[in-house]
């Protein structure tokens, strides 16, 4: 393993979305990361790859949470971690006996994330939901979209993996930390309404300020001209974000518009309508490859806008390498990047179940024992 977390040890309980993002994170960054599947999940077909990008990283293995031997197979892994996250329902961890108290009476050093939508108490705790739901409650929601439209989801990255994974892996990381200096554990309650409410710190702020305005009307959320999109004569878009007045000007000079913009009312709304419609006529008049030949490498806040497969060959992102091809699957690079200790894609995605035996080896198991839960159906 490489990374700056080269050395922590985290049990993961098979999840959907946020968890394994989280586990993800953490395991780019150089965590030994065991994941938990179901033991009725567990095919043996293991000759394909697994497509599964979200579990890449990480090890599996197949444990029956109903079988009690199967419970505490996990209790023993949970003694050696130092990390254990799950995604449940408030109550089902209790409910099976990996709850954060039997845990921390097993390892009171461990750190116990808990990811969920609505958070472990409060009147939506145990309702169910989706990204959709936590970022319209959390009052984010009501802001993606034009005026005169109804608000658009912003595909779930809000939600499940801002609000949600990010912060998971944000949490265990500081606590950590913190368990490092003191020998002591404590639970990370995640939950996706709360960590999508703080990603909308900065438009809380606007709006104390009295500078946010109705949906859709305002300087970043497609109400202002300048930061918005536009239909290129192919059919493709390009995206403007020329907020400051000096890459206002410098669009300005670039595109070509000559005198038809006046540069003082940029940020006078009445302008807005009017210049929108000159900027839909002019960006239509060539293709989006012409306006990168343009625009392009100048503070005019400019970007074609790239699907995945444009995105992946785009020269910047080879540059970088911020997509790459690694155990024949086409992916993000991990991120952030660090200096002496970078962290990096530790394996491909894992079946569940792929290995059972192994890890179990790894961590203090005899063959004995092993074929002993095997043959009890306590783990597959």
């Amino acid at each position: 393993m490489s990374g700056p977390l080269s050395g922590i040890k985290v049990v993961e309980i098979a999840g959907i979305g946020p968890g394994p993002f989280a586990a993800m994170m953490l395991a780019d960054m150089g965590a030994d990361i065991v994941r938990v599947d179901r033991a009725g999940a567990v095919t043996g077909s293991f000759d394909r790859p697994n497509l599964e990008i979200l579990n890449r990283g990480r090890r599996s293995i197949g444990v029956d949470l109903k079988s009690e031997a199967g419970v505490e197979t996990v209790m023993r892994l949970v003694e050696q971690a130092d990390a254990l996250i799950e995604g449940f329902r408030p109550g089902v961890a209790e409910r099976l006996g990996i709850g954060p108290d039997a845990c921390l009476a097993r390892n009171p050093r461990i750190v116990y994330g808990r990811m969920t939508g609505w958070g472990q108490e409060g009147p939506y705790a145990q309702a169910a939901g989706h990204d959709i739901n936590y970022i319209a409650l959390a009052g984010a929601l009501a802001h993606f979209g034009r005026a005169g439209t109804k608000p658009t989801p912003p595909i779930n990255l809000v939600g499940d993996f801002g609000g949600g994974g990010m912060m998971m892996a944000f949490g265990v990381a500081c606590a950590l930390v913190e368990s490092g200096r003191t020998g002591q554990g404590q639970v990370i309650d995640a939950a996706m309404v709360d960590g999508a409410a703080t990603l909308m710190a900065m438009i809380w702020g606007f709006r104390a300020l009295g500078i946010w305005g109705e949906f859709g009307t305002n300087v970043l959320d497609t109400g202002a001209p300048f930061y918005d999109t536009y239909q290129t004569s192919d059919g493709k878009f390009i995206a403007l974000g020329s907020l400051e007045p000096q890459f206002f000007a410098e669009l300005h000079a670039k595109a070509g518009l000559g005198d038809d913009v006046d540069m003082a009312r940029q940020m006078d709304p009445s302008t807005w309508p009017e210049l929108r419609d000159k900027f839909t006529t002019l960006f239509a008049s060539k293709t989006r490859d012409e306006w990168c030949e343009i625009l392009e490498h100048t503070d005019a806040c400019f970007a074609p806008v790239l699907t995945m497969d444009e995105a992946a060959v785009h020269p910047h992102i080879v540059a970088r390498e911020t997509i790459v091809e690694e155990y024949g699957l086409l992916q993000p690079a991990p991120s952030p990047r660090f200096s002496r200790t970078p962290g990096a894609i530790q394996g491909p995605p894992a079946w569940p179940g792929q290995h059972t035996d192994e890890v179990l080896g790894d961590w203090g198991f005899a063959t004995d024992e092993i074929a002993g839960l095997r043959e009890a159906g306590a783990i597959k």
